[in-house]
C-alpha cells in the first residue's frame, strides 16, 4: 500500500460520510436558523423550542432521504469489499 493509497482512501471514506450525514445536518441548520428567529421576534426563550423541531426535522431527513442514503452505503461497503484482494496486494 502506498502513502496516496491511504491518502484517497480516507478521502473517500469522509466524502461519503459527508454525503450521507448532509441531509440531517441541512435539515436540522434551516429548522435551527427559522427557531432563532422565531425566538428572536418573539422574546420566547423556551429550551425545548429549539430541540424537538430540530429533532423532527432530522427524523423527517431520514425518513425522505434514507433509500438514497442506504443506496450510497451500500455501495461503498461493497466496492471496499470487492477490492479487498486489491489491499492485500
Amino acid at each position: 500500500m502506498t502513502q496516496e493509497f491511504i491518502v484517497d482512501f480516507g478521502k473517500e471514506a469522509l466524502q461519503t460520510t459527508i454525503l450521507i450525514s448532509a441531509p440531517m445536518l441541512g435539515f436540522g441548520l434551516v429548522i435551527g436558523i427559522i427557531v432563532s428567529i422565531f425566538q428572536a421576534v418573539t422574546s420566547i426563550q423556551e429550551m425545548t423550542l429549539t430541540f424537538i423541531p430540530k429533532i423532527l426535522a432530522v427524523m423527517l431527513a431520514m425518513v425522505l432521504f434514507f433509500p438514497w442514503m442506504l443506496q450510497l452505503m451500500l455501495s461503498y461497503t461493497s466496492k471496499i469489499i470487492i477490492n479487498i484482494p486489491m489491499y492485500i496486494r
